[in-house]
């Protein structure tokens, strides 16, 4: 009994990890390298990081990013930043995708906003790039502008011909204070959506 017991939970526990509506990819666009590490444009490093961090997760360096894995009720949300450089973030992207065998639907790429206020976070299930080098690309890869994509504000206050001064700039020292609240909406955020689904996340989550 006990020998097909195990058997059986064996099998539901290999069922569950090909299941690949169960597994989703959470991209966080970004460059590589410690010039970028405190940057606006690399506020996607920053969601994942601090995924990581709160959570004991440690990224390993694998073909074309850092990848860790998070389990939650049944879920696995792997965390992928690619190492591409933010201009060919598709290609890291297409890539997981097509190794972990995830459906388009449960990818969300999480990226920087010049049209958002500070902060403000926006998902949606599709979308233009907005002029966004890392969604060109990912666009341009995957052939589609329908994926999930999670914006988060980095305001636009910047003067006529800095804005890659500013995207490239660091945070404020006011900025600083006010993001990890914001983090920790960013890793609910991205829990819901593995969890509740894309609808519900947009719902409880956009304009917070």
């Amino acid at each position: 009994m006990w020998q097909f017991l195990s058997r059986l939970f064996e099998k539901q526990n290999l069922i569950e990890e090909t299941n690949p509506m169960k597994k989703y990819l959470i991209v966080g666009l970004g460059n590589i390298g410690e010039k970028y590490e405190n940057t606006r444009h690399n506020i996607g490093f920053k969601v994942l990081d601090f995924f990581a961090n709160k959570e004991d997760l440690t990224f390993e360096t694998q073909k074309l990013g850092d990848i860790t894995t998070y389990k939650l009720k049944g879920r696995t949300f792997i965390l992928l930043k690619p190492s591409t450089y933010m201009n060919l973030s598709g290609k890291a992207i297409l890539y997981w995708l097509t190794k972990e065998k995830i459906p388009l639907e449960n990818l969300l790429v999480i990226t920087d906003d010049l049209n958002l206020p500070f902060g403000s976070i926006r998902v949606k299930t599709k979308g233009s790039d907005g002029g966004h080098n890392g969604l060109k690309d990912t666009q341009l890869q995957l052939n589609t502008n329908k994926y999930n994509r999670f914006r988060f504000g980095i305001s636009d206050a910047f003067s006529q011909g800095r804005q890659v001064d500013y995207v490239l700039g660091e945070w404020t020292p006011e900025e600083s204070d006010k993001l990890k609240e914001r983090l920790e909406k960013s890793v609910e955020l991205i829990k819901s959506f593995g969890l509740a689904g894309i609808n519900n996340t947009m719902n409880s989550f956009n304009g917070k």
